[in-house]
């Protein structure tokens, strides 16, 4: 089904359930219009509907696009890739684009590969660093106000999975930080001075996280 809003044409999808008291209103990123709504209501009704709405439809789809075009392209490593959506299961990366399908898991992707790159360059890190340190049990997981943690009482290091769209000095830099921490449990001149001692452009890299 198609319908047509301020001169131009979307498509709407429907969900009938039965059970279902109301009909709900979507717009996702693909900026089709998904309704959700009981098995007898009919497409005419729900033309009605979407056209009674059609004013809250259009803010969706704005604020859709907003969000589109602020957080167009993938990233990954630091590098951005344009993205291009195929009916192919899973993404394959190119030199300047990325091929994935729309229903790509890529929370699950980005951790499967956080897991094998991170552990790498932990055990890089860990053998270049400059003092004589336990080696740290990793943990990764998505965090919303820090790159890294280090639980100095379990010798656990925990990496933000977001790290993997960053350059990936970050990552290394956020490693030498959790682990100078198992010297220094502060942020004192010392702790800087050991980081920089063990990283030595990290200014550069925080500066890149902080932005």
């Amino acid at each position: 089904m198609h319908i047509n809003i301020d001169g131009k044409d979307y498509e709407v999808i429907i969900t009938k359930k039965i059970g279902n008291r109301n009909t709900y209103l979507r717009v996702k990123d693909d900026l089709k219009i998904y309704v959700t709504t009981n098995s007898f209501t009919s497409n005419r009704e729900i033309e009605k509907i979407i056209i009674k709405n059609q004013e809250s439809i259009m803010k969706m789809i704005n604020k859709q696009e907003k969000r589109c075009e602020n957080n167009s392209g993938f990233l990954y490593l630091g590098k951005k890739y344009e993205i291009i959506y195929t009916s192919t299961p899973g993404i394959v990366l190119g030199h300047e684009k990325v091929f994935i399908s729309r229903n790509f898991d890529l929370d699950k992707w980005y951790k499967k590969e956080a897991s094998k790159i991170y552990k790498e360059h932990l055990d890089d890190c860990y053998n270049r660093f400059t003092r004589s340190i336990p080696y740290p049990s990793l943990t990764l997981r998505k965090m919303t106000t820090r790159w890294g943690v280090c639980n100095t009482k379990d010798k656990r290091v925990t990496l933000n999975l977001e790290l993997m769209k960053k350059p990936i000095e970050c990552l290394d830099y956020v490693i030498m930080h959790e682990l100078s921490h198992l010297v220094y449990p502060n942020h004192s001149k010392n702790f800087w001075s050991l980081v920089e001692e063990n990283c030595k452009d990290y200014k550069k890299s925080k500066k890149i996280l902080k932005e």
